[in-house]
């Protein structure tokens, strides 16, 4: 069963940084796309960054793009979103989510596997 557990979420005040981890587990099959989203309270699950877990190609919401950096390590299995220059708008429950495709998707429902999230709070 695939799994996805993840990390490293927090407080930091406006303009600092954050990297968060996506640790997957029994993903053998290829393709593999990892996807981060977000939700804010009262807000709709946002799509973040993406990742091919084998070609390392990537994809990123047009809010972010310049400030946040989604990578993979391969051997670790694990996926990372760097985010820089934060804004308090950031501030949500941060998920990572799985699915075996060769494109990047940026609708939630087209994932199949999610982790549990972790909060990030960016204060002005």
């Amino acid at each position: 069963e695939v799994r996805l557990v993840e990390s490293g979420g927090g407080s930091v005040q406006a303009g600092g940084s954050l990297r968060l981890s996506c640790a997957a587990s029994e993903i053998t099959f290829y393709p593999y796309v990892i996807g981060w989203f977000r939700q804010a309270p009262g807000k709709e699950r946002e799509f973040v960054a993406s990742i091919l877990k084998y070609s390392g190609a990537t994809r990123y919401a047009d809010s972010v793009k310049g400030r946040f950096t989604i990578s993979r390590d391969y051997a670790k299995n694990t996926a990372y979103l760097q985010m820089d220059s934060l804004k308090p708008e950031a501030t949500a429950v941060y998920y990572c989510a799985g699915i075996r495709e060769s494109k990047l998707p940026t609708n939630a429902r087209a994932y199949d596997y999610w982790g549990q999230g972790t909060q990030v709070t960016v204060s002005s």
